[in-house]
């Protein structure tokens, strides 16, 4: 399996809210230059450390403006916070101004603290997740609303592009019921009686369970996010020195594609989405590390750079 590259962006840049959006757009742009075939932009609310991008379609929307090409996807929205309707209603609206570029993520998210502002109480994070996923679902597909409504515009093809991101085998369960792509993470908390397995060890069960949900014929989508930043030099105990690199892949492009040959999981997926682990890099060296990624990293590992992303539909 050929596969597809996509860049993933938290918007984490050390910067104004008004730079971060500009620096993040910029590193789309130069990921579209160099063939990546997809950018995934992350969701969060409230904490700036965690994440600077509160409203991904408004920005997904910009992004589409100033690029022509690369796909642009939510990587995730956490539709446990929001109206599924509304959240139908502004990824088709993204959609049509993008000329069908957007794909639809969805997570159940996230901060512990976040549900409170939106009224709403973590324990009920996994039955509000469904119920709202049920709601978008028929939304997209064209079902009748409440008092006669339907979505207006037509969700169209967007029903075929949706994901799900999961840390658990009943998230990938959930995922292939539905047909839709599977998110996996950069990273995720090892459970307590296997602390030191490795990501791809506590992966391959999620993807197992997807694939064995998926209805007969129904063709697997299964994205793996990691944590990637490609140097011009090699760099000495990266993940000693940053507990929070543990699971990054750094370093030249040598070391880079040593790193990431040794991951199973990537030989279930294919699309691997790449974002720099490390808020603090210069926006310059994530310029050149996503350079070096496409035209010497993928390259290497039979990946297409320049493949695109297309959405394949059973």
């Amino acid at each position: 399996m050929t596969l597809r590259t996509a860049f993933f962006t938290r918007l984490l840049d050390d910067a104004s809210p008004a730079e971060r959006f500009r620096l993040a757009l910029e590193q789309i742009q130069h990921s579209e230059r160099f063939g990546v075939g997809r950018a995934w932009v992350a969701q969060h609310h409230f904490r700036a450390t965690e994440g600077g991008l509160p409203s991904p379609f408004v920005f997904i929307a910009h992004a589409a403006a100033h690029t022509s090409e690369i796909r642009l996807g939510t990587g995730v929205v956490t539709l446990t916070l929001e109206d599924p309707v509304r959240v139908a209603e502004d990824a088709v609206v993204a959609d049509l101004l993008a000329g069908g570029r957007v794909d639809l993520g969805l997570g159940s998210g996230g901060t512990p603290t976040s549900f409170a502002p939106f009224g709403l109480a973590l324990e009920h994070k996994t039955a509000d997740y469904e119920r709202k996923l049920a709601a978008l679902v028929a939304a997209l597909a064209g079902e009748e609303l409440p008092a006669g409504n339907r979505l207006h515009p037509p969700a169209g093809s967007l029903a075929d592009r949706v994901w799900q991101a999961t840390f658990s085998s009943a998230g990938g369960v959930r995922a292939g019921v539905h047909r839709h792509g599977l998110l996996l993470s950069r990273t995720q908390p090892r459970p307590a009686d296997r602390p030191a397995a490795s990501l791809a060890e506590i992966q391959e069960p999620i993807v197992d369970a997807y694939l064995a949900a998926l209805p007969i014929g129904a063709v697997p989508r299964i994205t793996a996010s990691r944590n990637v930043f490609v140097s011009e030099t090699p760099v000495a105990g990266a993940a000693s020195d940053h507990p929070e690199q543990v699971d990054a892949h750094v370093g030249t492009p040598e070391q880079v594609i040593a790193s990431l040959s040794a991951d199973a999981t990537l030989r279930h997926a294919d699309e691997i989405a790449f974002q720099v682990p490390d808020v603090h890099t210069p926006h310059a060296l994530i310029l050149r590390s996503i350079e070096l990624f496409a035209t010497e990293v993928a390259p290497a590992l039979g990946w297409d750079a320049t493949a695109p992303a297309i959405e394949r539909t059973s």
